[in-house]
């Protein structure tokens, strides 16, 4: 399966001027070549939803397609840190919905960025929004009257990240995608993420490791002939434990992603994984670390089950939790926000190995119907 799904929840310089310049509003039809195109890259229906399987067509905002040439989960193409990082700056100048920043640059001088996506008005007060979450994340001397205010008044923000693991491919390509949809569609449910929440998206965590990966990925497609390069530095100092930095925070990503924790205080601080089939939604199996407060071990399991019964209602695949990881370790890139009362959670779902369409045949154990997988590959 070549479109990337990660369950849930972006170059036309032109557009620029006219965007803002325009007396009436922007109009929106459905991107008839766009939708045909992600219909035809998703391998099974039931990997697939309402939400995802069209894209609207703004009139003001461009889709990720007039930037890169490509739709989002095109197979056999991935595209480099600054594409990514280019689109998201195109975004944000031709929608009033959309922000953003520089967070940092990597070990090899790469941009990391942050965009923000939320309504205009909500947009308008963004720093007093930060202020509100600011205060409630050190709340030393706060009332709890002036506690409830604050709460009822602020609004909560879900930061989305993508590959901190570089062959791990598929979350920056969707983040853009995601980020336009939030940023153009008018369907009440868009409509109400945008009016009640703050939504981050940093889309390459590992900038370094991401654009090597896309090299040898790209090497290859030119010179099928030849062995593909295997990917041995993930980044510029470290491979896989590049996530296990959360204590030590000797590398650029861990300083960068934790000075932007401690300047939104976001609610929730959401990885974007790909390993397993077909979406995991962590929680983990305990022990759980005794040092994190309970709530935020029941907010794991609630954010879970709300959105596997979401999915199952949908009819898609495979999607569970309680397995493959414990819960306790407090390093992890998502513990940043763990260890400062905050929900730190992480999505693996299905690697392609860069862009390619594949067949896999999956074990029974990846398959079985279980209480927490409730549905599987063979009622299909």
């Amino acid at each position: 399966m070549v479109r990337r799904l990660s369950g849930a929840f972006a170059l036309l310089c032109f557009l620029v001027a006219s965007a803002f310049a325009q007396s009436s509003p922007c109009s929106l039809s459905d991107d008839t070549e766009y939708s045909k195109k992600i219909k035809e890259f998703t391998t099974e229906s039931f990997f697939s939803t309402e939400l995802v399987d069209h894209l609207p067509h703004s009139s003001c905002v461009p889709a990720p397609d007039a930037a890169l040439h490509h739709i989002v989960g095109a197979p056999d193409v991935l595209d480099y840190t600054k594409d990514i990082n280019a689109y998201f700056r195109l975004l944000a100048s031709t929608s009033p919905r959309v922000k953003i920043w520089t967070i940092g640059t990597s070990e090899e001088g790469r941009e990391m960025l942050v965009a923000v996506v939320s309504d205009e008005t909500n947009l308008a007060k963004l720093e007093h929004y930060k202020e509100i979450t600011a205060t409630l994340a050190d709340p030393r001397g706060l009332s709890d009257a002036d506690a409830q205010q604050l709460i009822a008044e602020g609004k909560p923000i879900y930061w989305a990240d993508g590959s901190i693991h570089s062959p791990e491919t598929g979350s920056p390509e969707m983040l853009m995608e995601l980020a336009y949809r939030l940023a153009v569609e008018e369907t009440p449910f868009i409509q109400k993420i945008r009016r009640d929440s703050i939504v981050l998206i940093t889309p390459i965590v590992e900038t370094d490791g991401h654009d090597r990966m896309v090299d040898v990925y790209m090497q290859h497609k030119k010179h099928p002939e030849q062995p593909p390069y295997p990917l041995a530095w993930w980044g510029h100092y470290v491979s896989h434990d590049n996530n296990r930095d959360s204590l030590g925070m000797s590398l650029a990503l861990s300083r960068n992603m934790l000075k932007t924790f401690l300047d939104w205080h976001p609610t929730v601080m959401h990885d974007l994984h790909e390993s397993v089939p077909y979406l995991y939604i962590m929680t983990g199996t305990g022990p759980y670390n005794a040092w994190l407060d309970p709530i935020v071990i029941s907010e794991w399991q609630e954010m879970a089950y709300h959105e596997i019964e979401e999915m199952t209602k949908r009819g898609v695949i495979g999607v569970w939790t309680h397995g493959f990881y414990d819960g306790w370790a407090p390093n992890y890139l998502l513990s940043i926000a763990n260890n400062h009362n905050s929900i730190g959670r992480f999505y693996e779902t299905f690697g392609n190995g860069g862009a390619d369409t594949r067949v896999r045949t999956l074990r029974p154990a990846d398959t079985s119907r279980e209480w927490y997988r409730p549905i599987l590959h063979s009622q299909k």
